[in-house]
């Protein structure tokens, strides 16, 4: 069976995306892009580590650029009020656009070989998993013990009543999105340096959409989210269990696991779900 620790370090990355989009969803943003920012992360916080030699400063740049990618999201669903699905979908191709033809034209078709400084772990597991391990329940007294997580949830509730009590919604959204963009950056940075200590083209291999599920299953509450999450990084983790022990079934039925969790939960239990009132919604002020 797999250890504990390593089951924390395979949940990691999708805990991290779930986590920060759970504040997303609460102030009313779906942020399909999170595929696309944990991409640009890992590839971004791969460069940083390879040319510095410090994995944590990969980490660094991995946030960073997933801050950047919330900006430009903010600009297009916040400012101008376009459709989050069609800006989100853009973001994604841009993201597997843009970071496979910089990896090919700087490491090659296969970047072989190709060896990133990795974290140092200490009883199986690293700094990343044990901040994950802390921001869940930051997460939770963020948005349920505290007056700004009070009006970051109602501008996803009710946000006419947001901009009638004297908050911005605009303004409560991008800092929903600048927290989740840091979030999923450094998740997808944490893929590269923290358990590959590579990169491949599309590495994160759907995970985004995984954190997006796992957000569902755990009905926007964040420790619930990291409960599914744990899930998840035990599917992941059969493959390498069974392979160790030879266990003759189809790999790929076994990478597929995690994929065909995520696609029930959305038919499943997002189906009778209470998802924020206005997520999805562009808020536009009354005249």
């Amino acid at each position: 069976m797999i250890s504990l620790a390593a089951l924390l370090v395979y949940s990691t990355p999708v805990a991290l995306a779930a986590l920060g989009e759970t504040v997303n969803q609460k102030a009313g943003s779906l942020n399909i892009g999170i595929e696309g920012v944990m991409l640009s992360g890992a590839y971004f916080g791969m460069v940083a580590a390879l040319a510095t030699g410090s994995p944590g400063l990969g980490l660094v740049v991995g946030a960073v650029f997933g801050l950047a990618f919330s900006i430009l999201q903010a600009l297009f669903t916040v400012a101008l009020s376009v459709d989050q699905v069609v800006v989100g979908t853009a973001l994604n191709l841009l993201a597997l656009g843009a970071t496979g033809t910089l990896f090919r034209a700087r490491f090659g078709e296969s970047g072989a070989l190709l060896s990133v400084p990795t974290l140092s772990k200490f009883g199986g597991v690293d700094a990343v998993v044990i901040l994950t391990l802390a921001l869940v329940p930051a997460v939770a007294l963020l948005l349920f013990r505290t007056r700004w997580g009070l009006a970051v949830r109602a501008a996803g509730e009710y946000p006419e009543a947001v901009e009638a009590s004297g908050y911005s919604v605009d303004r409560l959204r991008l800092a929903a999105l600048l927290v989740g963009g840091a979030m999923a950056g450094l998740a997808g940075a944490y893929l590269a340096v923290g358990i590959a200590g590579s990169f491949a083209t599309n590495m994160t291999a759907g995970r985004g959409f995984i954190a997006i599920a796992m957000v569902t299953f755990g009905r926007w509450n964040p420790f619930w989210t990291f409960g599914a999450c744990l899930l998840v990084g035990a599917l992941d983790s059969l493959q390498y269990v069974f392979q160790a022990k030879g266990i003759g079934i189809a790999f790929q039925a076994l990478i597929a696991l995690p994929y065909i969790v995520a696609l029930l939960v959305l038919l499943g239990v997002g189906r009778g779900s209470a998802a924020p009132a206005a997520l999805g919604r562009p808020f536009r002020r009354s005249a």
